[in-house]
């Protein structure tokens, strides 16, 4: 059985590698169509890239993509719920591929034959979220938010700076302050 980070590692790398491939593909030419014009013009070849016929696919490869870096940052319930959306997008991606194979005249047979099983791989790492993500470890300790550390009063002039021993000080001294303090007052600190 393979270790929750390396799961992770994997699901996340074949969700990306499928969305990008997705949306590769899908940007190609899938086909050149002929548009006839009014003489004396001849007619004129249109490169169609994928987008101008599933035009949903490269959404749902975003999509993916998105989902592949909410995977890296939930936990639990919710990472099982994106990996849910991903499944759903890469199932959309490959029906896409499909669709352009059947369903559009003289298509280059490549493209959405590449957005097919990019699309599985996509469906697939979401299946694997949704099944087995829960269990997978969260982002590290570093990412979580602090409680709020308690608020140091700020020294006055009858008193005097207190810090923890064996903390130097960092920024302006007071005296420093004072004398911004009276330039922004239009007062001359030489003085």
């Amino acid at each position: 059985m393979i270790s929750g980070r390396a799961a992770l590692t994997r699901t996340v790398a074949g969700c990306a590698i499928g969305s990008a491939v997705s949306i590769f593909a899908v940007t190609r030419t899938w086909a050149v169509q002929l548009q006839t014009r009014a003489a004396p013009l001849g007619p004129a070849h249109l490169a169609r890239p994928g987008t101008y016929f599933v035009p949903w696919v490269s959404a749902l490869a975003l999509v993916g993509l998105a989902g592949t870096g909410a995977l890296l940052a939930t936990r639990g319930r919710w990472r099982a719920v994106v990996g849910l959306v991903v499944l759903v997008a890469g199932l959309g991606v490959a029906a896409g591929g499909v669709y352009g194979l059947v369903a559009i005249d003289g298509v280059r047979v490549i493209w959405p034959l590449l957005c097919a099983p990019a699309g599985l791989l996509l469906a697939a790492g979401g299946g694997v979220a949704v099944a087995r993500g829960g269990g997978w470890p969260a982002m590290g300790a570093r990412y979580e938010r602090r409680p709020a550390q308690p608020a140091l009063t700020q020294p006055g002039p009858t008193q005097p700076e207190e810090r923890p021993a064996g903390v130097e000080r960092s920024g302006p001294s007071p005296s420093e302050i004072a004398m911004w303090d009276a330039l922004d007052r239009g007062e001359d600190p030489s003085q």
